[in-house]
C-alpha cells in the first residue's frame, strides 16, 4: 500500500455532503498514513446525505476560519448537491479553495465538488470532469470537461461520482506522494 505518512490533508465539507465521497477518501487517506482534518464552517458534527435521505455524521476537526493552505498538503472537496452548493456561497470556503491553488497544492473534487472550483475561478483551461449535470457550469467557467472516472491536470484531481471513488482516492495518494517528493527535492 502506498505510504503518505506525515501528509496533512484537509477535507472541506458542510451538511449534506455525499456520505461515500467524504468517508471513503478519509478512510483510504488515513490507511495510507495521512493525517486527515475535516474542515467546516459548522462546529460539532456535520450530517451526510446518503442517496435519498440524511445519513451518518462526521465530527468537524477544524473551523473554516482557522484553516490555511500552508498547513496542509492537499484539499479534498466531496460532492453531493447540498454541500458544495452551500459552500460555494461562502466567501471563506471559496477563498480557501483558491488559496490551495495559489500555493500549488493538490486539490481533489468529486461529483458536484467542482462547483467550488468554478466559484473560485480556477478551472479555466484545465482538464476536468464532474457529475454530468454540472458539466455546462464547468464548461462555462472555461474547464475542458471530459467524461472520465478521474482526470488529473497539474495537481487538480476531479471525478464524476461515487462509482469513481477507487480511482479518485488512488490519484489523491499518488499526487500527494509526488508533490511531497518534489517539495523535499527543492
Amino acid at each position: 500500500m502506498p505510504n503518505i505518512a506525515d501528509a496533512k490533508i484537509a477535507i472541506l465539507a458542510t451538511h449534506g455532503f455525499e456520505k461515500s465521497e467524504l468517508f471513503e477518501p478519509k478512510r483510504r487517506l488515513e490507511e495510507a498514513g495521512a493525517k486527515v482534518t475535516v474542515v467546516s464552517p459548522e462546529t460539532g458534527a456535520i450530517k451526510s446525505w446518503d442517496e435519498k435521505d440524511w445519513g451518518e455524521s462526521v465530527d468537524v476537526d477544524m473551523d473554516l476560519a482557522d484553516a490555511k493552505a500552508g498547513d496542509f498538503d492537499a484539499l479534498v472537496l466531496p460532492g453531493g448537491q447540498i454541500n458544495p452548493d452551500i459552500l460555494r456561497a461562502n466567501p471563506s470556503a471559496v477563498a480557501l479553495v483558491k488559496s490551495f491553488f495559489d500555493a500549488g497544492k493538490t486539490v481533489a473534487a468529486i461529483c458536484h465538488g467542482p462547483w467550488l472550483l468554478v466559484e473560485a475561478g480556477v478551472i479555466k483551461g484545465r482538464n476536468v470532469t464532474s457529475y454530468g449535470s454540472i458539466q455546462t457550469d464547468v464548461k462555462n467557467a472555461g474547464g475542458l470537461w471530459e467524461d472520465s472516472e478521474v482526470v488529473v491536470d497539474q495537481g487538480l484531481i476531479t471525478s464524476r461520482k461515487p462509482d469513481d471513488l477507487k480511482a479518485f482516492c488512488e490519484k489523491i495518494i499518488e499526487e500527494v506522494q509526488e508533490g511531497r517528493h518534489e517539495r523535499r527535492a527543492a
